[in-house]
């Protein structure tokens, strides 16, 4: 058996000036983004039924994988050219439009676990690559900080050029983790991405690009003041750029109350927003007082401790 897993993203500043259409108009995109240790687990081994069992939230069995309904899986398998098997998707959090990047994640997994079940060698660069590409063939406004960001562990920016390969700077964040906890708290509100990023204002999106840099400064500097006033800053313009990233009462309300807590440092909705997860940081002598506060206003949400996972995508024979 083939086992692959891939974490997830969590995405600082930046979001949007990664998309198709930004970078039509100005060229270069910047985010800064980490890789939390929450995951997709892909699986893979042979089967004796000469057919493709595929078991998700459903479960598909058929002769020819061009009759796959999984898209994932019936893309990666044309572009491999897979012979038959069985093929099996996880993920440690409830993924479907959670803002954490998790189609891109699960398609990076699905590919290294292709890779190494058909003994196919690729760098994870090369992985996310394909990645991109079949991501574009079911998303066309799939932006490229989603792949970029979870197949290649760890804290960085990433530079987006419409000329150019992307490129990393990998930064040190543990000025702030060494003193601080982060978590992700689930709004329990599943949103489109697709919708928001229909209706982005690049013009805004575009003010952006001075965050990313900014927030590079206050992280090389170790300035920990600087960084979350700009990292906050940068969740008050990334709300200005589309109507639908708050877009209705329960989310403005957890928005409101979250950023009114004391306790918390930093705050931003992840990913294109209208759902998923808001993203926390807090002081770590400050815990027990944000754990209360959260059971107190949000009893019923799911909260997750997360640290940073540093090697990307990664898979084994077992």
């Amino acid at each position: 058996m083939i086992l692959a897993k891939c974490p997830l993203r969590v995405s600082l500043v930046g979001g949007s000036t990664d998309t198709q259409e930004f970078l039509n108009k100005y060229e270069t995109g910047s985010v800064i983004s980490f890789t939390p240790d929450l995951y997709t687990f892909v699986s893979i081994h042979k089967n004796n039924l000469h057919k493709y069992i595929i078991n998700y939230s459903k479960k598909e069995i058929e002769e020819d994988y061009q009759n796959i309904k999984n898209d994932v899986v019936k893309l990666c398998c044309e572009y491999f050219d897979t012979p038959h098997c069985s093929i099996t998707f996880n993920s440690n959090i409830l993924s479907s439009g959670s803002g954490l990047a998790s189609s891109s994640s699960f398609i990076i997994s699905t590919i290294k676990a292709l890779t190494l079940f058909q003994k196919i060698k690729m760098t994870n660069k090369e992985i996310c690559d394909i990645a991109f590409q079949i991501e574009r063939r079911i998303n066309p406004l799939a932006g490229q900080q989603d792949v970029y960001g979870c197949g290649v562990g760890n804290f960085k920016r990433i530079d987006f050029n419409i000329n150019k390969p992307q490129t990393y700077r990998f930064l040190d964040m543990s000025f702030i983790t060494d003193r601080h906890d982060m978590f992700l708290l689930n709004t329990h509100i599943v949103r489109n991405s697709t919708t928001i990023l229909k209706t982005l204002d690049l013009e805004k999106s575009h003010r952006l690009l001075e965050t990313v840099d900014d927030l590079e400064q206050s992280i090389l500097q170790q300035n920990e003041n600087d960084f979350f006033s700009i990292f906050n800053k940068g969740w008050y313009l990334k709300k200005q750029t589309s109507s639908e990233i708050i877009n209705n009462r329960e989310l403005l309300d957890m928005d409101t109350e979250l950023d009114n807590m004391s306790s918390i440092d930093g705050l931003k909705l992840c990913g294109a927003g209208g759902g998923g997860y808001f993203f926390i940081m807090i002081k770590k002598d400050a815990r027990n007082t944000f754990l209360d506060k959260i059971e107190n206003k949000f009893s019923k949400k799911v909260l997750i401790d997360i640290s940073i996972d540093s090697d990307g995508v990664r898979g084994a024979k077992i």
